[in-house]
């Protein structure tokens, strides 16, 4: 199976660790949004979509990614990281699935440090995250999701 994760990770890279952990398992193909590349979705099996969360939800670079290249009926799931609360998370992105006939395969979150805003002050919240703990459980998601569709 052919999978692919495009992801946005910055500030402390919690979401690329993920991401990374999940492509080891599995042998995915990891696309960063930011950069500018040729993307062909259409040529996976399954496409995944990871952000850190940010006021609540995933970054706007993914979802803007996900709106130009996700080709109609493609399998999907989501990953994110997040330092306090997941928000809606994913909710932006499920419903771009359901329009286009996406089945979801399911959503993935753990958390990661973070120091943004008033976090800052207190230096940070998730310290130490995403942990050992955190990549397995990223792991057997994948493992488990790639098997369901494999």
């Amino acid at each position: 199976m052919k999978i692919a994760i495009c992801y946005y990770s910055r500030h402390h890279g919690n979401t690329r660790k993920v991401a990374e952990a999940m492509a080891l398992e599995g042998g995915a193909d990891l696309i960063d949004v930011t950069t500018r590349q040729t993307v062909r979705l259409e040529e996976y099996d399954c496409v995944g979509f990871a952000s850190g969360i940010y006021g609540f939800e995933f970054h706007r670079a993914v979802t803007a990614f996900a709106r130009q290249y996700l080709p109609e009926g493609k399998p999907v799931f989501f990953v994110c990281t997040y330092g306090a609360l997941r928000g809606a998370g994913a909710k932006e992105l499920e419903g771009l699935a359901r329009e286009r006939g996406c089945p979801v395969l399911g959503t993935f979150g753990c958390k990661g440090y973070d120091t943004f805003g008033p976090f800052r002050l207190v230096g940070g919240i998730a310290k130490g995250h995403p942990d050992e703990q955190d990549l397995k459980n990223a792991r057997e998601f994948f493992r488990e999701m790639r098997d369901r569709q494999g």
